[in-house]
C-alpha cells in the first residue's frame, strides 16, 4: 500500500468520525424541548410610609390631611384656581394632581367635570368600582375610584362639603402603564389616598 493510499484511508477515517460527531450532535439538539418561563419584571421596592399634618406646611390652604413624608407638595403656580397642587414621589416618579375650586351654585357641574375625567379612561379599563365616604361631623362627602386594568391613571377621588369647597385628586405614574409590572407602586399610592381621604378636613 503506497503512502498515498494510506493517508487517503486515515483522511477518509477522520471525516466519518467528525460527521458521525455532527449527526450525534444534531440529533440531541432536535430532541431538546424548551420549557415556557412566564414573563418576569423588575422588582419595585416601594419606601416606607410615614405622615405629617398639611396644615403645617401650608396653613393658608382651605383644607388639610395626612400627607406621607415620602411626597413633595408642589403648588401648581399656573393653576386656573388656587390652592391647586401636586403630590410628587421621587422614588417612584409618581404624582397625585391635585385641584381645588370653590363651590359657587355649581356642584352639579363640578360634580359632572370629576366624572367625565374618571370616565375618558373607561374604553381602557378593567372595571371601575366606586366607593363612597361620607363624615358629616367633618362635612366630608365623597367617592374614591379604582380604575383597574392597564389606564393612564390608577386612582381618583372628590370630595365635597356640597355648599362651598370642592377637591379632586388623580394618581398618574410616569411611564407606560402596566398594571401587571406597576402593582406595587398602584397599591402604595392608592393606600396614601386612601389616607388623604379619611383624614380630609376642611379649613
Amino acid at each position: 500500500m503506497g503512502y498515498w493510499q494510506k493517508n487517503r484511508k486515515v483522511k477518509f477515517s477522520i471525516f466519518n468520525f467528525q460527521f458521525s460527531i455532527v449527526v450525534l450532535l444534531t440529533c440531541v439538539a432536535c430532541n431538546h424541548v424548551s420549557t415556557p418561563r412566564p414573563y418576569g419584571y423588575y422588582r419595585i421596592t416601594v419606601p416606607d410610609t410615614a405622615y405629617r399634618d398639611f396644615a403645617a406646611q401650608y396653613p393658608n390652604y382651605p383644607y388639610t390631611f395626612a400627607l406621607s413624608q415620602n411626597a413633595v407638595v408642589k403648588p401648581r403656580l399656573d393653576a386656573e384656581e388656587p390652592y391647586w397642587i401636586n403630590l410628587f414621589y421621587p422614588a417612584l416618579d409618581a404624582t397625585i394632581h391635585c385641584s381645588y375650586k370653590p363651590v359657587r351654585h355649581n356642584l352639579r357641574e363640578l360634580t359632572n367635570d370629576a366624572l367625565e375625567f374618571v370616565y375618558r379612561n373607561a374604553s381602557f379599563a378593567n372595571a371601575i368600582p366606586e366607593q363612597d365616604y361620607t363624615h358629616p361631623e367633618a362635612r366630608v362627602y365623597g367617592v374614591l375610584f379604582d380604575l383597574e386594568g392597564n389606564t393612564a391613571s390608577s386612582c381618583q377621588f372628590f370630595i365635597t362639603d356640597s355648599t362651598t369647597h370642592f377637591f379632586r385628586a388623580s394618581v398618574y405614574c410616569n411611564c407606560p402603564p402596566n398594571a401587571d409590572s406597576l402593582a406595587p407602586v398602584y397599591e402604595y399610592l392608592r393606600t396614601d389616598v386612601l389616607k388623604m381621604v379619611e383624614t380630609f378636613e376642611w379649613k
